[in-house]
């Protein structure tokens, strides 16, 4: 072989060799993106998750307000009809 040819050769080897390394490199690139973005989905999961247990526990709380004053209203009702009553 023609030493021009051995050179084309090898120049052409080592462009491949650069080719399938940048193609190995931008797959690894994209894992680790996918990766990441999974783990932040995740963590987007996981803070709306908390979000609404703790919107829950305000609902719960509030609910158990409601109905302490709803009983309260009723006593205060039930204390004014006795307290007519005996006016009466």
């Amino acid at each position: 072989m023609s030493t021009i040819a051995i050179i084309a050769i090898v120049i052409g080897a080592l462009i491949v060799i650069a080719l399938v390394a940048s193609a190995a490199r931008r797959s690894a690139q994209r894992r680790e993106l996918a990766r990441t973005q999974t783990e932040a989905h995740r963590d987007d999961a996981g803070y709306e998750r908390s979000e609404a247990e703790s919107h829950r526990r305000e609902a719960a709380v509030a609910e158990e307000r409601a109905k302490r004053a709803a009983a309260e209203a009723e006593l205060h009702d039930e204390r004014a009809e006795r307290s007519e009553s005996r006016a009466g």
